[in-house]
């Protein structure tokens, strides 16, 4: 696996700023849903809220790859409409080491541990997800940190601060959706190789992750299908809920889209690309086709 380094200025300077701010953070309430069930969980030894629908079997496992040193609980909201799609969604923790500084700075091989770990609690009598869970899809959602970390992952490569170490592809892995994101190295970004198709969501007033840098790591992107979906009026946490959560690096950027619209359509963008990935129709034609029309705040381009 090949290692490089790439650094949007922005997301790096973005990133310095948590390390910098790596002490300890608030942690918000996880809120409920009567469709959506949550409980407290940890994989590979890193603390884990985890979504799931009251309904439904053989559920996908989504994985979620958190910002630096955004706390798991900020994307409750988030989650649990991804959860309401019909997945098991999961949100660790992860903590490691980098510049020096501890914070919560995700990688690409928790991938590896959360497909492992969803085998255990589908076999797990006790667990909420007894025999629920589809042990052999595995989405990947990820945002600024978490979401270089999976196309790194994604496209096969090891882009350091994001990837520590090489990590094999899991071969679960059947799509990848993030959220400001971006492979800027200097002016221009790295290619993103591999077979895995990748949904950029990309909030057009980020001044973390720019909608510029965004498209352009979407045109070297060599999988498909793949879709750059535009969200109007979201900055880099439209995705959280709320903005500038404690201990994250802030926007400078105005969001001018409602919090809990622009949360609502990063995950029903998300899930969409998600379903479409795992083969259903309706899905794909909302992704290529329709749903763009329907939605007033996202224009979408994208490859089938």
């Amino acid at each position: 696996m090949k290692a490089t380094t790439f650094r949007s200025r922005k997301l790096l300077a973005a990133i310095l700023t948590s390390v910098a701010a790596a002490a300890a953070v608030p942690t918000p309430a996880v809120a409920s849903s009567p469709a959506v069930h949550s409980f407290a969980t940890t994989i590979n030894g890193d603390a884990a809220d985890v979504y799931y629908p009251r309904a439904g079997t053989r559920l996908p496992v989504a994985l979620l790859l958190q910002g630096a040193n955004v706390d798991k609980a900020h994307y409750s909201s988030y989650a649990r409409i991804l959860a309401s799609y019909g997945f098991a969604v999961a949100v660790p923790n992860h903590s490691r080491v980098i510049f020096g500084t501890a914070g919560l700075f995700p990688e690409g091989a928790q991938a590896a541990a959360t497909v492992a770990w969803a085998a255990a609690q589908d076999a797990d009598p006790a667990s909420p997800l007894h025999r629920r869970v589809d042990e052999d899809r595995l989405v990947l959602a990820g945002h600024s940190f978490g979401a270089a970390a999976a196309l790194t992952l994604s496209g096969g490569t090891c882009g350091i601060p994001f990837c520590p170490a090489p990590v094999p592809v899991p071969q679960q892995l059947a799509a990848v959706a993030t959220y400001g994101g971006n492979t800027v190295n200097g002016d221009a970004p790295l290619p993103v190789p591999g077979t895995v198709p990748v949904a950029y969501l990309q909030g057009l007033a980020d001044g973390v992750a720019t909608p510029a840098e965004g498209r352009a790591t979407y045109d070297v992107t060599a999988a498909t299908p793949k879709a750059f979906i535009a969200v109007t009026g979201a900055n880099h946490y439209g995705i959280t809920d709320v903005q500038n959560p404690p201990g994250a690096a802030p926007d400078p950027s105005t969001q001018t889209l409602p919090q809990r619209t622009g949360v609502e359509t990063t995950a029903r963008w998300t899930a969409k690309w998600f379903r479409a990935q795992l083969g259903d129709p309706a899905a794909r034609a909302y992704i290529h086709t329709v749903g763009d029309r329907l939605d007033p705040n996202v224009t979408v381009t994208s490859v089938r």
